[in-house]
């Protein structure tokens, strides 16, 4: 189809297209799509995705920047109901509006050079979006799902940490998708909790201790030991082996 269309994936975009089928299906079974959900994917692509949510009865809202992809996804999608495609970069849009009545799932092979911020952005901003089944590079799955102490830990997994729960559901190799890629893939599962007072605050602590990651939390923050003590956290620790509650009670004792 791609050729009849004279289409090829374009790397600036980060374009590997998902064509095995059972694939699809292992991920649509995942999200537990059933009729009547709305489900938000973001990167259409060539809408395999896409049709098979629309046809386990999912009301689609895709989101695509590519417009040379315009006469396969129509081609594609010709017959399905309930899908809508927006022609814009999802990162120019304003979620909050889009998805303002609620109830949302993001279910999506999510384009690898947006992936960790824009599940990041979804997880402080975008409360509507319910739960987040999507597939992005292994390294990615790995940040996402880390535990203080594992060397995959830094911001996007404290986001997670703050927002929500993240598991990876299953890896997919790099043969499932045109062209392939040189990395695995692997889906990953996020389900919203409300978070806990002041984690803004706490995100932007941690940032600026990860912004000197190699350095002693007392180096990178500079509070008194005296705020350290208090809050019961090692002033000598570095910012990856910090539990969420650590960073809550260093923002409640610094005030930061």
């Amino acid at each position: 189809m791609l050729a009849r269309h004279g289409i090829r994936p374009r790397r600036s975009l980060g374009q590997h297209f998902l064509v095995d089928p059972n694939i699809v299906s292992k991920i649509v079974d995942a999200a537990g799509i059933e009729p009547g959900m709305k489900v938000v994917e973001v990167g259409a692509g060539t809408g395999a995705l896409t049709a098979a949510l629309a046809e386990r009865g999912a009301t689609v809202l895709a989101f695509e920047t590519d417009r040379s992809l315009e006469p396969l996804l129509s081609e594609v999608l010709a017959g399905v109901r309930g899908v809508e495609v927006r022609w814009v970069d999802v990162t120019q849009v304003d979620l909050v509006e889009e998805l303002r009545d609620g109830g949302w799932r993001m279910v999506s092979n999510l384009p690898y050079g947006v992936a960790a911020p824009l599940v990041a952005d979804v997880l402080r901003r975008v409360p509507q979006v319910d739960e987040l089944v999507v597939m992005v590079q292994k390294e990615v799955a790995d940040r996402l799902c880390a535990s203080p102490g594992d060397p995959a830990y830094g911001l996007p997994s404290l986001v997670v940490g703050l927002h929500g729960e993240a598991r990876t559901l299953f890896r997919v190799p790099p043969t499932v998708f045109y062209p392939p890629p040189n990395v695995e893939s692997a889906v990953v599962r996020i389900t919203r909790r409300t978070p806990p007072p002041h984690a803004e605050e706490a995100l932007r602590l941690a940032g600026r201790a990860f912004g000197g990651r190699r350095k002693m939390l007392r180096r990178s923050l500079g509070f008194p030991e005296e705020v350290f003590v208090r809050a019961g956290v090692d002033p000598t620790a570095r910012p990856e082996t910090l539990e969420v509650e650590d960073w809550l009670r260093l923002v409640e004792v610094a005030g930061a």
